[in-house]
Parts: structure tokens; C-alpha cells; sequence
């Protein structure tokens, strides 16, 4: 952490931890003195002088003071010291490293409401709390909680100044038009089609009143020539944005909002050229470095081929839509799936090898180097080395949180300050909050800053500790013993980076993705040695030796030792057992939070507070209760836990996305389609007879299944096919818009097209205590709805109308021939 010890100094046979925070502290010791650190001494004797300051205490007296404190348990010496070690906490730094922590806090609050605020209400927070802080500064208690929640109302106000700035357009229906726009990214999928980004410029046929601005959309095939900034035209198929699977779950209209996408879809033709427009000049500039990209993704694909030159290009420009799934989820599954998306583990290697490499050419000249401050060159060129592969790859939010992660870092290099603190940290996110406060309450943000905050926190506490120990010299070895040694260091650090990092994230990614990695550590210290050695070394080599056509050998490298991740990752990948874990509760994931926040943080003993919440986390994991039906938001498919690891569906063909997002949330291992019958042949004389755990049995347009509860769940194509499940249903579900409930009973639970098209999917729960109980539903989206979802009101099915039918075109009557 931040501001603790970093190493040791021998002089006059005083050894003297350096810290960092010492330089904020209120009696900082000069600078060239040798600091003494002071004996462990009785909580009493650590109050402040009546200065006020606060003396340095040294790490090494935790322990002793630990058993002093418990030997008197007393209620005012317990008070006594922690005011002493809070004390000490704040003249280390600790308010800076928590102001990103209330800044995030106040973003989470505004995504958490059920109603978007007016603007005018954050203003206000914000300004009463500078005034309150302001005016409190000479009481210290007090101006703390006023700062604390001044930060909390400035975060609020950033998401909301976010959300009002961004006002995404989005597509409220599915509709068929011909559009004209401009072509901003072209990425080549793995299944054959091209994925583009169009920014519209007009539809026609019928024109839309409220198009979006941009929309992604996919073809079978562009013509040749097409590139970034090209014109094109094509008649589509346009989908508004979908929400969360599931309640809880990833919401695309939340991404497709802050992304700037209104839209999706797929062109029904081949898209078309057109005459070029006059473009903005940040249009041109940015079609300019998107057809650099595809050009430099090109050329790796055609140097490397196959799979790992989809990989290598992806590394190296960003570009990773080709990547086959198989490989992907051989990847998700061994947990390296990070080793993909361009992240600060790809800026620190592209920055740890340029330095290497430059260091390594300072080196050849000592007369040079020894007069100039050769490490700040080659800081101040990493930096501008990561800043262009952020531009080259593409500026998608995670490089752009890494690159402002390392660039503060390099940034300390330069200004003689130690780069890997957890000040820095802070700083970075900082930034990131104020930047894009939407990210806070995205996977990528929490799990990148909890890995990084948790690394910092125990290198730092590691440096402590070998601070305080007296180290003998190391003995002679033989080059065999040194080596060995070594590798035995790298092999254990590498593995303790894995396991702290990855308990860090554990919570976060179960929260997300309900999926943990058995075998990431194993995986993690197969193939990391490659990817910091092999593959990343000589992607930047190769990116160095591009512009003069020299870059063939090292991509050659590079592509060998994607081929042996590509096969570690399958092999680890075959023999790892299941990992969906399913649902856990919020609570866990925000103790869990706190948890990491104090241990990281904390200098003193007041670390230890970090147990009963780590531990309460734990304990609160299992209390959430898995859905026992999911409905999609288009009604088209439900599925429900039969029992054994089985989810029956009602349909045979499904989105698999879904489906995979269902089975691990409800940790099932098989799928059990339908089982379809002709009209009237189903042999069932009472639906009740059904044991409980059926699968789906379909006729007509009704599908009947039994839940093991003993709950009777009925789909229906209309309101008249719905009718006669009244009689024996517990849960309909009718995919029809039109309909409205046709049964007078209140214990059945009817559930529309039109209502999940305004609420978005589906969660019922059956009464476990009754089985003649009303089942209870909860949906994905709530009104009054906030503006990433304001476009569900104006669909078709939430306002009761049914598909949009083309008029049919009035035939020609034949013309009579003279």
C-alpha cells in the first residue's frame, strides 16, 4: 500500500523503512536525515503532542501493541486506541485513498434508484456539503463526515451529468427501413458475417420520426472497397436495444446507452457504396485510425493465420470479433479469458518491455547514462508508446482506464515519486470515476481495481514486514542453486499474484457471471511465462519493425507461443470441472467491498476490522433464492429447473446466450427440450397427473410443464389457446401482445407479451409452504423508468398492438396489348 515501507537503508548501523505517506504527515522527518522508527511503546504514549502532530508509528509495533490492547480490555483504552491508530491512518493519507471510494458510492446511489433525479437535487447536495465542510474545518470529526459526504454528492452528480450528456436515442420498435449512413468500424466475425457501426444519416421507406444516431448491424458480406468513413445504404431489419436476460443480469440497454448505440440488427441484403459525403474533421480523423487498424489487423492475420492471428490482432489492435467461441470459452473456462481484452496487464507489459528495451540501449553508452536521467527518457517514451497503443487499439473503456492507471504511474517516475502505490491508484481512479462513472458498477472497473488495490495492499504489507526483519546475507550458491532459486521465486510470486488477485475478484465475478475458474491458477502459471515472455515482448518488437517491413520473424514468434496457450488453455480447459455456481446475493458482493477496501487501505491494527466483514460476506453468499421459472422478455422462451441439473425449455431451437446466462444461474448442467405432439394427440386426461419435474409437453399451441414443487406452468400462442389452462395452471404465460387475462381466478399467475415488453424478463417464484398459493413475479425493469430504458413504452408489444405488417403492395392489372 501507498505511503508504507518500500525497502531499507543501512547507515551508522541504523536500519530506517522508507515511507511514502511520511511526506504528508505533520512532522515529516527531512530529507537526508536518517529516520528513526520508534520503539513499540504503550497505546497512551502514541497521543499527539500539543501541536497536534502525529509521530510516524513504525509497522514492526502492531504486534506488541495487539497484545497490550488485549491484555487491557478496558472500554476507554479501547477508545484510546483507536483514536491513536485513526489518528495515525489519517497522517498516512488515508482520506485521499478513500475519496474515490465515497466518489463511487455516490454512482452506485444513482444507478440504484428506481426514478431518475432532477439535476438541480445534486447541485444542491453538492453545494451544501462544500459549505458544511467548509465551515466545519476547525472541528475535525465533523469536517471528515462533511468531506466524506460532499465526495458522496459530487459522484451522484458526475452519473447523473453523464447520463443527461450522453441522451442516447434509442430504437423503441423492431422495424424494417432502408437506411444511408456512415461506416465507422467493419470487424469480421468468427462465423463468416461482418459486424459494422453506422452512424445513420436518413431512412427511408418508411422514414423513421426518431432514429437513432448510431446502430450496429451485421452482413453476410460488403463489397470490396468498403472501409471506415465509407458511405453505404441498405434495406435492414433494426431491433431496439434488449435488456437483462434475467432480473439482476447484464443489461445491454444500459451499454448500448452510454455506448452510444440505438440500436441493432442485420442488413436483409448485401449493404451497398454510395457517393462519399463531406464528413467532420473528428469523423475523418477517426476513420483514419480505424482503417490503420484493419490495415495492421490484416497483415498480422495474413502473417500468422488461423486462430492466433485473430488472437495476435486482437492483442495488438484491439480487434478480436474473429476470435472462434470455442477458443473464447476455452479461455472463460480456465479463467485467462483477461489475456484477451486489452487491459493494464497489456499496457504494462507494452510499457515494462519498451523501458527493458531502452534501458538496454542506455546501457551501451555509460558515459551518456551516467550523466542523464536515463530511467525518465525511457518512462517518458513508454508513455507515449501506451498512449499510441491506446489509440491504435481502438479507445475502448478498458485500455482508456488502464492507460490513465499507467500513465499516472509513469507519471510518478518522472517526478522521482515511487510508481506503484496505492496513492496512485487512487488518482487513476479518480479519474476514471469522474471520466465515465458508469463503468463503477460494470464488471471490468470492479474486478480490475480490486485485483490492482488487493497487489498494491500486499506488496506493500510484504514491504513492511521486510522492513521490520533483520536479513542476513545471503549465502554462496553454485550458478545451478542461484538459477534454481530464482526460478523457484518467480514461480511462487507468480502464483501468489494469482491467487490474491483472483481471490479479489472472486465475489465480482460470481456477482456478473456466475462462474468461477477451478483451474485458473494452474492455467494462469501455464501460460502467463509465455504471455509476459513470448508474446507480448515480440507484439511490441513487431509493431516496432512494421514500418520497415521487418516485423515477419517476430510475428512468427508470437504466433508459436499463441499456439502453445491456444492448446494449454483447451487442454486445461477439458479437464476442468463445472463452473457455473450460480445466484449469490448483493450484500455478500458489497461486505466483500468494505472487506477489501480496509484491508487494502489500513496501515494500523484497524486492518483487523476487515474480518468481521469478510466473514459476514461469506455467510451471506447463500441467502438468495434461485428463480423457479425464467421468462424472456419476448415471451418466446421460458425455461424451468426440473431437478437432477436438468432445465426443461419450451422450445428446441433457443438463443443460446440466454440459455448459457439461465443454466448458470440456476446451476444446471442439461438442457431438455420440449416434447412436441400433434394437435389433440397429447394422451393426457388430467394436466394434474403430470408428475411433478415434467419436462414440456407440447400440442397445438399450448405447452404443459410441472415443476417439482408441484406447480403446473402453461404457455400459450394466444388468449384462446390460454383459456382452458385456467382450469388446472398455476403460472400462464401468453406470447401475445393483444391478450389480456383470460382466467377469473386470482391464484393463477398470468404473465403477457405486452407486460414483459414494458417490464423486460421474467423471475416467478412458487410458494414453497402452499401449494395453492398466487406464485409472485419479479421483473428485470421497473417504472418509472430511467432514460436507458425510456424507449420500452413506445414498443408495439408494451402498447398492446401486434407485429408490424408491410402493407402489401396493390397489383398491377395486366395493361392490355394492342
Amino acid at each position: 500500500m501507498a505511503g508504507r515501507g518500500r525497502g531499507a537503508e543501512e547507515g551508522g548501523g541504523t536500519t530506517a523503512g522508507v515511507s511514502e505517506r511520511l511526506m504528508f504527515a505533520h512532522a515529516a522527518p527531512e530529507e537526508g536525515a536518517p529516520v528513526s522508527l520508534p520503539e513499540p511503546r504503550a497505546p497512551t504514549e502514541f497521543m499527539p503532542p500539543g501541536d497536534g502532530a502525529i509521530q510516524p508509528v513504525s509497522p514492526t509495533a502492531s504486534v506488541g501493541r495487539i497484545r497490550k490492547q488485549l491484555g487491557r480490555a478496558s472500554l476507554p483504552a479501547l477508545r484510546r486506541s483507536i483514536g491513536t491508530a485513526a489518528a495515525t491512518e489519517l497522517d498516512r493519507g488515508i482520506g485521499f485513498l478513500l475519496v474515490p471510494v465515497f466518489l463511487a458510492a455516490g454512482v452506485i446511489y444513482y444507478f440504484s434508484l428506481s426514478a431518475e433525479p432532477d439535476l438541480y437535487r445534486p447541485l444542491a447536495a453538492v453545494a451544501l456539503m462544500a459549505v458544511c465542510a467548509a465551515v466545519s474545518h476547525s472541528r475535525h470529526r465533523t469536517h471528515l463526515v462533511f468531506m466524506a459526504a460532499f465526495f458522496c454528492a459530487l459522484g451522484f452528480l458526475a452519473a447523473k451529468v453523464e447520463t443527461w450528456r450522453m441522451a442516447t436515442p434509442m430504437l423503441g420498435s423492431e422495424i424494417q427501413t432502408r437506411l444511408t449512413g456512415r461506416l465507422v468500424t467493419a470487424e469480421a466475425m468468427a462465423n463468416g458475417r461482418v459486424r459494422l457501426t453506422i452512424d445513420l444519416i436518413s431512412t427511408e421507406r418508411p422514414k423513421l420520426r426518431y432514429a437513432p444516431d448510431r446502430v450496429r448491424l451485421s452482413a453476410r458480406r460488403i463489397p470490396s472497397g468498403m472501409t471506415a468513413g465509407s458511405m453505404l445504404t441498405g434495406y435492414a431489419k433494426l431491433l431496439p436495444p434488449t435488456g437483462p436476460v434475467r432480473p439482476d443480469s447484464y443489461d445491454f440497454s444500459f451499454d448500448s446507452y452510454f455506448a452510444g448505440i440505438g440500436g441493432s440488427g442485420f442488413f436483409l441484403g448485401d449493404p451497398k457504396l454510395i457517393a462519399p459525403v463531406e464528413a467532420p474533421f473528428g469523423a475523418r480523423i477517426a476513420s483514419a485510425v480505424e482503417n490503420a487498424r484493419e490495415g495492421i489487423a490484416d497483415h498480422i492475420r495474413s502473417a500468422i493465420g488461423g486462430s492466433e492471428g485473430e488472437i495476435a490482432a486482437a492483442l495488438i489492435v484491439g480487434v478480436r470479433a474473429g476470435i472462434p467461441e470455442a477458443i473464447n470459452e476455452s479461455m472463460r473456462r480456465t479463467g485467462i479469458y483477461h489475456i484477451i481484452s486489452i487491459s493494464g496487464l497489456h499496457m504494462a507489459l507494452v510499457a515494462g518491455t519498451i523501458m527493458v528495451l531502452l534501458r538496454g540501449a542506455f546501457a551501451l553508452f555509460p558515459d551518456f547514462s551516467s550523466r542523464r536521467p536515463v530511467k525518465k527518457y525511457a518512462a517518458a517514451i513508454a508513455l507515449l508508446s501506451i498512449a499510441a497503443y491506446l489509440v491504435i487499439s481502438g479507445i475502448v473503456v478498458a485500455a482508456e482506464r488502464s492507460f490513465i492507471m499507467l500513465a499516472v504511474m509513469l507519471a510518478a517516475v518522472l517526478f522521482d515519486r515511487a510508481a506503484l502505490t496505492m496513492r496512485n491508484l487512487a488518482i487513476s481512479a479518480i479519474a476514471v470515476i469522474l471520466v465515465s462513472p458508469h463503468e463503477v458498477v460494470g464488471p471490468s472497473f470492479q474486478m480490475s481495481f480490486a485485483a490492482t488495490a488487493a497487489l498494491v495492499g500486499a506488496y506493500a504489507g510484504f514491504a513492511d514486514y521486510r522492513a521490520g526483519k533483520t536479513t542476513a546475507p545471503p549465502a554462496k550458491r553454485s550458478f545451478l542453486g542461484f538459477l534454481s532459486r530464482k526460478l523457484a521465486i518467480g514461480v511462487g510470486g507468480a502464483a501468489v499474484t494469482s491467487l490474491i488477485a483472483g481471490s479479489a475478484t472472486l465475489l465480482f465475478a460470481i456477482w456478473h457471471f456466475q462462474r468461477v475458474s477451478p483451474l485458473s491458477l494452474l492455467a494462469n502459471l501455464a501460460v502467463m511465462p509465455i504471455v509476459s515472455l513470448i508474446v507480448m515482448p515480440f507484439a511490441v518488437l513487431s509493431a516496432l519493425a512494421m514500418p520497415f517491413g521487418l516485423d515477419g520473424p517476430f510475428l512468427f514468434v508470437m504466433g508459436k507461443g499463441l499456439t502453445a496457450m491456444i492448446a494449454i488453455s483447451a487442454w486445461i480447459s477439458e479437464r476442468s470441472p463445472v463452473d457455473a455456481v450460480g445466484l449469490i446475493s448483493i450484500q455478500s458482493v458489497l461486505l466483500a467491498t468494505v472487506a477489501l477496501v480496509i484491508a487494502t487501505m489500513a496501515t494500523t491494527w484497524l486492518r483487523l476490522a476487515a474480518v468481521p466483514f469478510a466473514l459476514a460476506a461469506l455467510l451471506a453468499i447463500p441467502h438468495v433464492r434461485a428463480p423457479d421459472v425464467l421468462v424472456s422478455e419476448d415471451a418466446h422462451l421460458v425455461a424451468m429447473p426440473i431437478g437432477g441439473g436438468e432445465l426443461a425449455i419450451n422450445r428446441a431451437r433457443s438463443n443460446d446466450f440466454t440459455i448459457d446466462n439461465w443454466k448458470r444461474a440456476l446451476k444446471a448442467e442439461e438442457i431438455v427440450p420440449p416434447e412436441t405432439f400433434a394437435k389433440d394427440a397429447l394422451d393426457i386426461a388430467d394436466p394434474v397427473d403430470l408428475p411433478p419435474g415434467s419436462p414440456f409437453y407440447c400440442t397445438g399451441d399450448l405447452c404443459i410443464g410441472r415443476h417439482p414443487s408441484g406447480a403446473i406452468v402453461a404457455l400459450a400462442e394466444n388468449r384462446a389457446s390460454a383459456r382452458p389452462a385456467c382450469g388446472f395452471a398455476d403460472l400462464i404465460v401468453i406470447d401475445d401482445a393483444t391478450a389480456y387475462n383470460p382466467c377469473r381466478d386470482p391464484r393463477v399467475l398470468v404473465v403477457t407479451k405486452r407486460q414483459l415488453a414494458r417490464d423486460g424478463s421474467a423471475a416467478i417464484f412458487f410458494d414453497p409452504q402452499s401449494a395453492t398459493a398466487r406464485p409472485t413475479v419479479r421483473y428485470a425493469v421497473e417504472e418509472p423508468y430511467r432514460p436507458w430504458h425510456e424507449q420500452r413504452k413506445y414498443a408495439r408489444e408494451a402498447r398492446g398492438l401486434p407485429p408490424y405488417q408491410r402493407p402489401e403492395k396493390p397489383a398491377v392489372a395486366p395493361q392490355p396489348t394492342e
